[in-house]
């Protein structure tokens, strides 16, 4: 039985890498029928907050990610974490460490000054019962340390990366497994250790996270056979990475769930893109696909080890996509709350608002386009460069002028197209130009821009509502 899990720590938003493993642990379970289970990590007292647990909750559950069980507290845990450790001090794998902050700081200060890589000596792996009682009396507090043979040889096959090997001198000396506490106290339970048991206890069967955890799965592997506990299979996703190759982080802007949602990215293409961020899709298969349809075919054959690169015309691409799929109804839907926000009211009949999102969804690339794009139809935009320029031209104002009069003696309600069109034609002989002059200048006076979206329909939008003739008369001014 495959069960896989996310345990997000909840210091902060949902990050875009978090969301990316989180896709691919779902895919996976999905793909074997498997559960996937939560668990948050809240054991930084200092920076968890439970405002950030909701937000990753309610960030997966945006991006379609669902989970199979109540999700599991780590903190909740913490008597089990520390009779882990207990049993380790028991067995004598594991042991109290006094040395202060100061003499680790010179140590390694040392190290630094020898062009030697930073790790611990190990200097109180086997202190004497009197050394512990003469520190004990001077009122110093201990960490405990698990024992690493630097001598050991850590192996394991992972499904991305294939055959993996790590020497236990590579891990940087004997690892800290609880913070500092009195002498006969286990201090809180640090994050190799806590992983290893509740992995354990949740029988977890794959363990699927970024390579940056690499070195973590070494050590933890040495905790796992310590404690005797049976051993997940692991995966390491490779990392994303900016446009120059180097770790995706804050520096780079954008990195939390929450600010892709603000500028108008659709769960979809953020699901479909997190994806691509690593997996490549069987031959036969479009890029553009659902969750489910991606977990039919998921794999870690097809997972890549070289680092994702994030490409934001590709996630741009993916979003136009998904939008330009959605009806009239579901982009009403989704931009009526954006456009209240706005202060706008549209008006009362819904037929109006429904061939307004028709004629601007074809155009959109991101969500919030749908409200630049409305604008003019629910404000009077302002004659800009472009548009004075082209009222400008010769025969420009003759032909609204023309056209003024004509709906003047005439009020078009927006309904007979045919009837629009055929008065652009004669505004057009009417002012001695050509039929496109009067098309643009038509468009500068209704958008106050040169650019929109089709004429004839907006022109209809606008006269459904009255909203036409004012914009017109006020170019003759």
């Amino acid at each position: 039985m495959v069960r896989v899990r996310l345990a997000p720590s909840p210091t902060g938003t949902l990050h875009i890498g978090t969301a990316r493993t989180a896709v691919f642990n779902w895919l996976y379970a999905k793909h074997e029928k498997g559960t996937f289970v939560l668990r948050i990590e809240d054991t930084d007292k200092e920076r968890s907050k439970p405002e950030y647990t909701q937000n990753i909750l309610e960030g997966l559950q945006w991006l379609g990610i669902n989970w199979d069980e109540e999700p599991v507290i780590q903190s909740e845990r913490v008597a089990e974490h520390r009779e882990a450790i207990q049993t380790l001090l028991d067995r004598g794998l594991a042991y109290r460490c006094y040395a202060s902050e100061t003499e680790l700081t010179a140590m390694r200060d040392a190290q630094k000054a020898a062009n030697q890589a930073p790790r611990y000596d190990n200097r109180h792996r086997a202190l004497t019962p009197d050394q512990e009682q003469a520190f004990q009396a001077e009122g110093r507090e201990a960490v405990i340390r698990f024992r690493i043979d630097d001598a050991a040889e850590i192996r394991w096959n992972d499904l991305v990366r294939g055959a993996m090997s790590w020497r236990g001198s590579d891990l940087g000396g004997d690892m800290v497994i609880a913070r500092r506490a009195p002498a006969d106290q286990i201090g809180d339970p640090l994050y190799n250790l806590v992983v290893v048991v509740d992995d354990a206890a949740m029988k977890i069967s794959h363990v699927i996270r970024g390579e940056d955890h690499i070195a973590n799965t070494a050590k933890q592997l040495l905790l796992y056979e310590a404690l005797g506990l049976p051993l997940p299979t692991f995966a390491h996703a490779p990392l994303i990475l900016n446009a120059e190759g180097r770790k995706l982080s804050k520096r780079d802007g954008v990195t939390s769930i929450n600010d892709f949602r603000a500028m108008g990215y659709t769960p979809d293409a953020i699901a479909n893109y997190m994806t691509l961020l690593g997996w490549s899709v069987p031959e036969g298969m479009e890029e553009r696909f659902s969750l489910s349809e991606a977990a039919a075919v998921f794999g870690f054959d097809r997972v890549n080890k070289a680092g994702a690169r994030f490409d934001w015309d590709k996630l741009n691409w993916l979003n136009a996509q998904v939008l330009h799929g959605w009806t009239a109804e579901h982009l009403l839907e989704e931009l009526t709350p954006l456009w209240s926000e706005r202060g706008w009211t549209p008006p009362s009949h819904t037929s109006w608002c429904l061939d307004l999102c028709a004629l601007l969804g074809p155009s959109l690339t991101l969500l919030k386009d749908g409200v630049e794009q409305a604008e003019p139809f629910f404000e009077c935009p302002e004659l800009q460069g472009d548009a004075l320029e082209q009222l400008a031209a010769d025969g420009a104002k003759a032909a609204i002028a023309d056209l003024v009069q004509r709906l003047e003696s005439e009020p078009w309600d927006g309904s007979d197209i045919d009837q629009a069109k055929s008065w652009l034609g004669d505004a057009a002989k009417a002012a001695g130009v050509k039929k496109g002059i009067v098309m643009k200048s038509l468009r500068a006076a209704l958008l106050g821009r040169l650019q929109g979206p089709d004429l004839i329909t907006t022109w209809s939008l606008l006269a459904r509502i009255g909203d036409d003739l004012p914009r017109l008369r006020r170019c003759l001014g």
